[in-house]
């Protein structure tokens, strides 16, 4: 028995346990969004293994530096020490995760929880940071093994740093050509077969004038599933009407397929021209949209607009992807911007020869990816002759170019979660809680707004964060952001990757999921549809909240 304690001691890094159990630790406290005691466990032993792994590497520097090290004795007390501290800091912290989930769980109205199970979570941690240490393990065998092969032809430093490289080429080669290449051809087949599917309970539009009909220039077939979705979904006019009390137009909604056209060039002048078919820019509000990499399309966000203008909507949008947002960001990045710049220019181009005093008002809209893309679709320098009236653009990324400017340069006393920018004459954000008519500002021709929330990990993914405390963090916080968040180097940046994986698992209203009651306001506010009393908006907002 002494002896395996010898050997199981002295297998570990003291500095390693050390840190990775404070990681561990700090895992366990709240981020953006509530999480499963399975996510937790596959932070935890994430993080456990970074900060192992960080101590490992300064123990490994310390000596490299030949400062001293402490004696044989020393190191035994230190090992004991170290071991009763990670017990006690782990029991500690697992006692509190339940209180600290909670603290999030509360915010977007759901039910608490009694345990985080802890010892669930420990189980898999554990299992998660075995795995990482066998994979590290090898890489440290193959690297020795190669570089004592080079060591019989070159010198030992050489070897090692040459060994090193190749080691890194090697596993590299094997996880990008073996797992990725793998994951990714799957992943392309299923979304591909997803697309093309053809749900039964999904019937080709009757009606001539819609988009997939026997009349459209678009073939129903090639229309792919979200596709169909859109065009078949949405309010009808008499739907519209009822609620109102009043006739209603039928919305027009436009959509060509990826399979449609050869490239985005010719599904964009295909796209102009079933527009005319249809008579789209005989409306008063014309939405050019760009759709998520699924070619989704937020139902929450188009009904809402079809129902404030009773219908007298069209809109417009090109498919650029079947892969989900985050794949079609990895393996096919430019396709989206490159899809909303030519049916922009094509929709623009018409729209300018047309009255300016008859032609429909022009508007922009996407969501997460899309409103990245949307973003990308027009240059300020073609449009300021002739703008568009706006854009609405929800849970953009935090990559998305524009939205980081508009942020970074906000008013000093503006929180990052909800930036004030400049004088509102032309951007504005809102959230929940806060509209785009608040402050009274008046807007300009062009209304650019923001819909996000505080706790959408999509948008406020920070990689800074790996080293320095992200701006939205600063007190005063939003309204759905834990009080019990804290920042830590590195563990901060793993939580909100994780968050940012599951974004769409919220309640709506919160995380990455868009309520049509505060896609209401932003509409309301941008395109300042017929007046529509307070009693008629609270009813519109109660009766599309219950469809959602």
């Amino acid at each position: 028995m002494h002896e395996f304690y010898r050997k199981v001691r002295g297998a570990f890094s003291t500095p390693g346990l050390l840190l990775g159990t404070l990681f561990f630790a700090a895992s366990l406290t709240p981020s953006l969004l509530p999480r499963t005691y399975l996510m937790q466990g596959v932070l935890g032993g994430a993080s456990f293994a970074t900060g192992y792994g960080i101590g490992v590497a300064a123990r490994w520097l310390w000596a490299y530096l030949e400062i001293p090290l402490p004696s044989a004795r020393a190191d035994r007390i230190m090992k004991l020490t170290a071991g009763v501290i990670c017990v006690v800091t782990v029991a500690v912290f697992a006692w509190r995760a339940a209180e600290w989930q909670n603290s999030v769980r509360s915010l977007m109205g759901l039910d608490a929880v009694e345990t985080a199970y802890p010892l669930m979570v420990t189980t898999i941690a554990a299992a998660v940071f075995a795995l990482l240490t066998a994979l590290v393990s090898l890489f440290r065998r193959v690297h020795r093994f190669l570089s004592w092969r080079l060591n019989r032809h070159v010198p030992r430093r050489i070897s090692k740093v040459v060994g090193l490289a190749l080691t890194a080429i090697l596993f590299w080669s094997v996880i990008n050509g073996v797992f990725f290449e793998t994951l990714l051809r799957v992943a392309d087949s299923s979304f591909q077969e997803l697309d093309q599917r053809i749900d039964p309970q999904m019937q080709q539009p009757a009606d001539a004038m819609k988009t997939g009909s026997a009349s459209s220039l678009i073939d129903w077939e090639l229309l792919g599933l979200r596709g169909r979705e859109f065009v078949t979904s949405g309010p009808t006019a008499e739907e519209i009407g009822r609620f109102f009390g009043s006739p209603a137009l039928e919305p027009l909604r436009v959509y060509v397929g990826l399979n449609s056209r050869e490239n985005a060039e010719e599904r964009a002048a295909l796209a102009l021209e079933e527009m005319l078919r249809v008579g789209a820019f005989d409306r008063s509000i014309l939405v050019v949209v760009v759709p998520t990499g699924t070619g989704w399309i937020d139902p929450a966000a188009l009904d809402t607009l079809e129902y404030l203008h009773r219908g007298d909507v069209a809109s417009v949008a090109l498919q650029y992807s079947y892969l989900t947002s985050w794949l079609s960001l990895l393996v096919e990045p430019g396709y989206g911007g490159e899809a909303g710049r030519a049916l922009f220019s094509k929709v623009y181009a018409h729209w300018t020869t047309l009255p300016a005093e008859t032609r429909p008002r022009l508007y922009l809209h996407g969501l997460s990816l899309g409103a990245m893309n949307s973003e990308l679709s027009s240059d300020l320098y073609d449009v300021i002759a002739d703008p568009f009236h706006g854009a609405l653009w929800s849970g953009p990324p935090f990559s998305s170019q524009r939205w980081r400017q508009f942020t970074a340069e906000r008013q000093p006393d503006s929180p990052a979660w909800l930036p004030r920018f400049r004088d509102g004459s032309i951007v504005r954000f809102a959230n929940q809680t806060s509209g785009l008519s608040d402050d009274g500002t008046v807007w300009g021709p062009m209304r650019i707004g923001y819909l996000q929330y505080a706790s959408d990990p999509v948008t406020f993914f920070d990689p800074h964060s790996l080293y320095r405390e992200p701006a939205w963090m600063r007190a005063p916080r939003g309204p759905d952001v834990s009080a019990s968040l804290t920042w830590f180097p590195v563990v901060t940046m793993l939580q909100l990757a994780l968050d940012m994986a599951v974004a769409t698992t919220t309640p709506i209203g919160y995380g990455h999921v868009y309520a049509p009651e505060h896609y209401i306001d932003a509409w309301v506010a941008i395109t300042q549809p017929p007046t529509l009393d307070t009693s008629t908006l609270a009813r519109l907002k109660e009766f599309l909240a219950d469809r959602f």
